[in-house]
């Protein structure tokens, strides 16, 4: 015998919808070279849709891997959801590791667009030869468009700026598809890959809402100082989304110049 209840899949687009039906002007913070920027879920809510659409312009489709090379900003949230939204899957690089091991990572998850903070552009630039899968780089920046090796090249506002503001007809996806993934630091041979599924974040952003973990609410101010490439910052984003809590992202000071150097 089995249940009544309703067959509902645990994916990560009723986390979205949820926060700019219910919390619209909660607010998201992030420090910036150019001081405190500051927007709504509702906003959010509305750049996500797009960003989903200008991914699709760029040929992502269900499976493709979505790269993230960014500090925790809110450029780099609304990835975090139109991504997996989409039915594509987030993976976040970790800026820390040393070329090689970015190298075959990228190359091993054949991610096809990666999304780059200005601050950190000249670390791919070093190494764009040897990531032939790459078919563009997204540049997120605060003082417009950034001269560039890398190619080809595109500036996040504006590429969000190009595309529909009719909402994204998200997919109806299955709760145990892939929605991210990372890969460890390789201290034993190279990286591992770890793939979540959309079930997976659900699950795991309920627990960290529960008394005895986190205890995560609507009420809270939420600071995710864990970095978001590494391991999802705990997934707090994503919990943190969920219950409609303000997010504040402190960018480090060393990412707010834009130096070649």
């Amino acid at each position: 015998m089995e249940g009544l209840m309703m067959d509902w899949p645990l994916t990560l687009h009723h986390f979205l919808d949820r926060a700019a039906r219910l919390f619209p002007r909660k607010e998201i913070a992030t420090r910036t070279a150019a001081g405190m920027h500051r927007y709504t879920y509702a906003d959010f809510h509305r750049r996500v849709h797009r960003l989903a659409h200008a991914l699709t312009r760029l040929g992502i489709g269900r499976g493709d891997r979505v790269a993230t090379f960014a500090w925790n900003t809110y450029r780099h949230l609304e990835i975090y959801f139109a991504a997996p939204c989409m039915g594509a899957v987030l993976h976040t690089l970790n800026i820390r590791l040393a070329p090689d091991q970015l190298i075959y990572i990228i190359n091993h998850a054949e991610d096809r667009v990666i999304f780059v903070d200005a601050s950190l552009v000249p670390l791919l630039e070093r190494i764009r030869d040897q990531i032939p899968t790459v078919k563009a780089f997204v540049i997120m920046s605060d003082a417009g468009p950034v001269q560039t090796t890398l190619s080809p090249a595109l500036d996040y506002e504006a590429l969000l700026a190009e595309s529909p503001e009719a909402p994204y007809p998200w997919p109806r996806l299955d709760e145990n598809a892939a929605a991210g993934m990372c890969y460890t630091s390789g201290t034993t041979g190279n990286p591992k890959g770890v793939v979540y599924s959309h079930r997976a974040i659900f699950l795991h952003s309920l627990a960290l809402c529960l008394a005895d973990t986190f205890g995560i609410c609507e009420r809270d101010v939420l600071m995710p100082v864990v970095p978001m490439f590494h391991a999802n910052a705990w997934g707090m984003p994503f919990a943190g989304v969920m219950v409609g809590a303000k997010l504040v992202f402190p960018v480090p000071i060393c990412s707010l110049g834009t130096s070649r150097s």
